[in-house]
């Protein structure tokens, strides 16, 4: 007799015109007006069936990705109740499969209240995954941090993006491991309530601004969580062996970094290790593996979020909105390790980080340090 195994989906999109081939590999080549188009009548398909999760007590869930083919800036700008359709006709699509919950990736799960609206209309519950996110992303900072001698109580942490969702809920589980946390957010009135709000619970000193810059420039720990399609971090801001971790897609860090400043250690914060032997098949192309632009058994954190709800048979609407529950992430950070869930390797600019890159790293920093005047 088959066993009936608990079922996901996760909704996905391109982050950019050049990851639509991704998704679609006849996409590559044609131009940007044409493509964007495209998107904007495309309707949402399942792109990727999950198998092969599986715990370490042998509890295993099936998945599927389905997708919502809109680039960042068409979920920003286009009618919200359109984004909104294009969402859950993706989700009820996973749901037809059988998803007993559902995962919202990258934008899906940005765009207007932050999931509360699409868990309104959905038919099966619904999960930014934020909770699992941010956990992961001040593990992987303060990783960083000691691999590159870094004393977190000893140091300023910037956060970058700390009035949304996940970048507030990151200042609270960051503050009792650091010395001082800088918030940083473009919206001066939300920044400046939210510090007023939280400052006095904080177990570390704070400040708030909206200058990016600034704020880096004092910082030796850094964490991105921002909703932009631009670059904000450049490489003359950052101080000599700085850690950044971004849990921002698109990217929020300049390439010109990685070339620019071989000090300064720059990794992607959300990035789990999944267990079991799990595939990502193109369901266009059976037999064919998905490329998540990740390394062999790692998935993003939010990804993981909504295998390991599936996998706890938890199918509730679990992390939604600006205001995240830290109990919730802490809840589910122990839900994931009792799955076999593990932090990911280091990676940065698509590429990862090994120990020797990390070593070189450290010793740029002390050759740089030496060569400024005491």
């Amino acid at each position: 007799m088959r066993v009936t195994l608990p079922k996901f989906c996760f909704v996905v999109h391109p982050l950019s015109l050049e990851d639509v081939a991704r998704y679609e590999p006849g996409a590559k080549g044609k131009g940007a007006p044409m493509v964007r188009k495209i998107l904007e009548w495309m309707p949402a398909w399942t792109a990727v069936h999950v198998t092969g999760v599986r715990t370490p007590d042998g509890r295993e869930t099936e998945g599927w990705f389905v997708a919502a083919a809109l680039l960042p800036e068409q979920m920003l700008e286009l009618p919200r109740e359109d984004v909104y359709g294009r969402i859950l006709k993706a989700i009820e699509l996973g749901e037809s499969l059988g998803a007993q919950v559902a995962g919202l990736g990258a934008f899906t799960g940005v765009v207007g209240d932050g999931g509360v609206t699409v868990a309104q209309r959905a038919p099966i519950p619904v999960t930014t995954g934020n909770s699992l996110t941010i956990s992961a992303g001040v593990q992987s900072l303060l990783r960083g941090a000691r691999e590159m001698d870094v004393d977190p109580h000893e140091a300023t942490a910037a956060v970058v993006g700390a009035t949304g969702s996940i970048g507030a809920a990151c200042v609270r589980l960051l503050a009792p491991s650091v010395g001082r946390v800088i918030l940083v957010a473009r919206n001066a009135t939300r920044l400046r309530k939210l510090h007023e709000q939280i400052a006095g619970d904080l177990a570390c000193r704070s400040d708030a601004t909206t200058d990016v810059s600034a704020a880096v420039r004092q910082a030796q720990l850094v964490l991105t969580a921002t909703s932009s399609t631009q670059d904000l971090i450049e490489p003359e801001d950052l101080q000599t062996g700085a850690v950044v971790c971004e849990l921002s897609l698109p990217h929020d860090v300049s390439r010109r970094v990685a070339a620019l400043r071989p000090d300064v250690l720059v990794t992607e914060g959300g990035n789990m290790l999944v267990p079991g032997e799990p595939r990502f098949e193109r369901v266009r192309e059976p037999g064919t593996e998905f490329d998540l632009n990740l390394p062999p058994r790692t998935a993003l954190a939010c990804m993981s979020e909504t295998m390991v709800l599936a996998l706890e048979q938890r199918f509730e609407s679990y992390t939604l909105g600006r205001g995240i529950d830290l109990a919730r992430v802490v809840e589910m950070e122990a839900m994931a390790a009792r799955c076999g869930f593990t932090l990911g390797g280091m990676r940065a600019f698509d590429a990862a980080i090994t120990q020797e890159k990390i070593a070189a790293t450290r010793a740029a920093a002390r050759e740089r340090r030496s060569r400024v005047p005491a």
